[in-house]
């Protein structure tokens, strides 16, 4: 390995270990506990969502393979799925599954992109007043007068950095009955151009409206599918190891992340059925829900409308973007066989998707790892 990988290498390694800082100390487990999951290449974390007991351990993906492997699969290509406005022409080619990005916010400005193009919005989008051409599009302006311009009574927006997932970085702005609500929280013009001045390289979004039978799990968060594939060079095909449902509670308010306190259910790959939930073991233990813990709606046995359509389609850009072999998805389903791609992650974490069953069990998942160099 050159310098450069060596580099790079170690600084996986310290993201690593500070993940093991902010989130080890939440589980009450002895010193020699962790040290035996430390050798094996977990984190504290690991070894309270994943059931060892059950499935052997080295049948888990570790988080080491996971921070240190994983990010080498996509090579230099993952600079362009990690950028979400880079990620975002990328998905130009794929008009009918991208959701509208009207600019960013930077030094305190708002900076539209591609007026011509972003204007034209599907529906559930913000019909803009600054029509293509005309005299009042303005490259850059104050983000408070492109929202005044901009976002009608009901109309809701997605603020969120331009690099990073995980749901820490993201942001819900709308306007109701004349006033802002920023997060879900009235806010003042002035705490608004305030706050608005403090986000640094954050894309202002399209809010993609998701389909009943998420809203009717839980309505007050956007309900993503986070789907893996991976692209099998021997076969000439991309393939989908495993994809979940991930289901927000009130603790996980304003997103749906596992790690945030949402809940993930298994997929059924071929019938889109959802299994029961599990829920981020914050007090030490992994639980099950058969329906939402909150709304009551039932989780276990659900079916994502047009599922089998959603999942080939899925599979035909992957295959078509087969040079970034190993995408972790987040999908809004909007209609039968009809969603919108958020984002895309080069190295996806993979807590909510082993809570469900150990990924390197599977043998044509293990050989895509092992030809790739992860483990």
């Amino acid at each position: 390995m050159n310098i450069v990988g060596t580099y790079r290498s170690a600084n996986r390694l310290r993201k690593l270990l500070r993940a093991e800082r902010r989130s080890g100390s939440s589980f009450d487990l002895s010193p020699r506990r962790r040290l035996q999951l430390y050798r094996r290449g977990f984190l504290s974390k690991s070894g309270v969502i994943y059931d060892f007991e059950s499935n052997d351990p080295a049948d888990y993906l570790t988080d080491y393979q996971r921070f240190v492997g994983t990010k080498r699969i996509n090579g230099h290509w993952n600079a362009l799925i990690d950028n979400k406005l880079a990620f975002h022409r990328v998905l130009g080619e794929f008009p009918a599954h991208r959701p509208t990005v009207y600019g960013l916010l930077n030094d305190g400005r708002f900076h539209t992109f591609d007026p011509a193009e972003e204007s034209a919005l599907t529906d559930g989008g913000i019909e803009l007043e600054h029509s293509p051409g005309s005299a009042t599009t303005r490259p850059t302006e104050e983000p408070i007068d492109w929202l005044d311009d901009a976002l009608s009574d009901g109309d809701r927006l997605v603020l969120k950095w331009f690099s990073g997932g995980g749901g820490n970085n993201v942001h819900f702005l709308e306007r109701v009955d004349g006033e802002y609500r920023f997060d879900g929280e009235r806010t003042s013009e002035s705490d608004l151009v305030e706050t608005l001045a403090g986000l640094e390289d954050y894309l202002v979004c399209e809010f993609v409206q998701q389909a009943d039978y998420a809203d009717e799990l839980f309505p007050d968060t956007v309900n993503t599918l986070r789907v893996l594939t991976m692209y099998d060079e021997r076969a000439g095909e991309a393939f989908i190891p495993i994809a979940i449902q991930r289901i927000g509670t009130g603790d996980s308010v304003p997103v749906d992340n596992f790690s945030n306190g949402g809940l993930s259910a298994e997929i059924d790959r071929e019938t889109g059925a959802l299994s029961v939930g599990a829920e981020y073991p914050h007090d030490g233990i992994v639980d099950w829900h058969e329906s939402h813990p909150e709304t009551g709606a039932r989780i276990e046995g659900t079916e994502i409308p047009g599922w089998e359509e959603t999942r080939d389609r899925l599979l035909e850009i992957a295959e078509t973007l087969s040079h970034t072999p190993y995408v972790g998805w987040d999908l809004v389903v909007t209609d039968e066989g009809e969603f919108q791609i958020i984002e895309a992650n080069s190295y996806p974490g993979v807590a909510s998707l082993q809570v469900h069953r150990p990924l390197l069990a599977d043998d044509r998942t293990r050989r895509f790892y092992r030809d790739h160099g992860v483990v």
